[in-house]
């Protein structure tokens, strides 16, 4: 299947990502321990979801970018992870930044996470944490929660910014809320939502 044109969302978001990716690549000085903690928080939730999922044994990551929760998804021993993203510069980029023995374990295609060129049911959870939190609008929103009920067979992770009532969203789209989690508690934010399929 040909991938779709991306969106004029996936095109904005992939732009920010690789302006912001470039300044990580050329910055050699070692993160700071702000970025790292917060890095390190991201990983926790990460697990956590993917827990509340069920460790989830075939997953895809959606705009997955570098590939940077991929040694998180990877943990688990027996998972296998399809990652999907709008730019193949991007995923091509991606494949330097990991080692061999984890990138046999990661299967990359290039498409729009508004029209992913996989058929109903194809995968056990959907991961798309950070183009998810990016979307400005609830009809945008929908026109990829209704995508992600097609394409998984059981749940969905994604990530939201705290002041987005997105549950209502998440209702009509065929999902029930099987857990959250604030980034921080209290902060304000961004949070993490585990949902499964109805029916």
């Amino acid at each position: 299947m040909s991938p779709q044109p991306p969106s004029s969302i996936e095109i904005e978001f992939t732009e920010r990502c690789d302006r912001e990716h470039a300044q990580v690549c050329g910055d050699t000085r070692p993160p700071a321990l702000l970025k790292r903690l917060a890095a390190w928080r991201d990983e926790r939730l990460v697990r956590q979801a993917l827990k509340v999922a069920g460790e989830p044994g075939l997953i895809l990551d959606l705009a997955c970018g570098s590939g940077r929760f991929w040694p998180v998804l990877a943990e688990h021993v027996n998972r296998v992870i399809l990652a999907s993203d709008n730019s193949q510069d991007m995923l091509d980029h991606a494949r330097t930044h990991h080692p061999a023995a984890l990138l046999k374990r990661v299967k990359t295609f290039q498409g729009s996470a508004f029209s992913i060129g996989l058929s109903a049911n194809a995968v056990d959870c959907i991961f798309c944490l950070e183009l998810f939190r990016h979307v400005p609008s609830s009809d945008v929103r929908m026109a990829l929660l209704r995508e992600f009920h097609r394409v998984s067979r059981d749940t969905v992770i994604v990530a939201v910014s705290s002041r987005t009532p997105v549950e209502d969203e998440f209702r009509q789209a065929g999902f029930k809320v099987l857990h959250q989690q604030e980034f921080l508690p209290g902060s304000k934010l961004w949070r993490v939502y585990v949902l499964r399929k109805r029916g």
